[in-house]
């Protein structure tokens, strides 16, 4: 067994990566790197696998993107690494291609058929959104049969075990609920100065863990240089002790 797969079994043992409900969990860079692999698959197949050049790109294009990114050829390759340890992502090495490409495996390792793949792919993609939004981007990907057969599928999705979308309440001033996906926590509502308000994607929750276990080793590093401390005011005291007695 490679180096590669022994880490990935190793990784599929543990829990950090895969929510209270066993779905795994994603952060905004690889959302948006499986989300725009997805996409690609199902819109220009004759292009695809991605090489990391065009898979860069992709992740930053201005259309069907929000937020927006700029994302580097390092951060994306770190992304891609963290893909493949989750199965969610592989190498590809085409004979007589002189550049190594990536294509996704939503659809084996998420059990996503191709109607499931282009709503997630838009929900990866441009975060929170309406039936109708949904129906009318994802044509470009797959041909719904109107908006009940989006619905039909969304709460599909929604069903199963584990859930893959969720509903979030309407906007203020609005009416229809939006679908959202559930690779990482829900997405919060951010008000603009125009008055209008945009969906941001949840701070990565692992971060924060990281700055508290910094923050842990900080107190306990203070504590040591204060036993330490201690311990040497102890033994200079047992010293002068011992001089009293030579």
């Amino acid at each position: 067994m490679d180096a590669l797969n022994q880490s990935e079994n190793n990784h599929s043992e543990t829990n950090s990566d895969v929510d209270a409900n066993g779905l795994v969990a994603l952060n905004f860079e690889e959302t948006r790197v499986l989300g725009s692999l997805i996409e690609k698959e199902l819109t220009t197949p004759e292009y695809y696998p991605l090489t990391l050049n065009s898979l860069v790109s992709a992740c930053n294009q201005k259309n069907n993107r929000l937020p927006k990114s700029n994302l580097d050829e390092d951060e994306i390759a770190k992304t891609i690494e963290e893909l493949r340890i989750k199965r969610l992502v592989h190498r590809v090495d085409l004979v007589g291609s002189r550049v190594p490409k990536f294509q996704h495996n939503a659809e084996k390792e998420l059990d996503l058929i191709k109607a499931e793949r282009a709503l997630i792919a838009e929900l990866l993609n441009r975060g929170p959104q309406t039936t109708g939004e949904l129906n009318s981007r994802s044509t470009r990907m797959f041909e719904f049969d109107g908006l009940e057969d989006v619905e039909d599928t969304l709460n599909d999705m929604m069903e199963r075990t584990p859930s893959l979308v969720g509903l979030m309440d309407p906007r203020p001033g609005q009416k229809e609920k939006r679908w959202f996906h559930k690779f990482g926590p829900p997405p919060t509502l951010e008000n603009l100065q125009d008055g209008s308000a945009v969906y941001v994607p949840a701070p990565d929750q692992r971060l924060d863990k990281v700055e508290e276990i910094m923050g842990d080793f900080k107190e306990l590093k203070e504590e040591v240089e204060a036993l330490r401390y201690q311990l040497r005011e102890l033994s200079d005291e047992y010293r002068n002790f011992r001089n009293q007695f030579e």
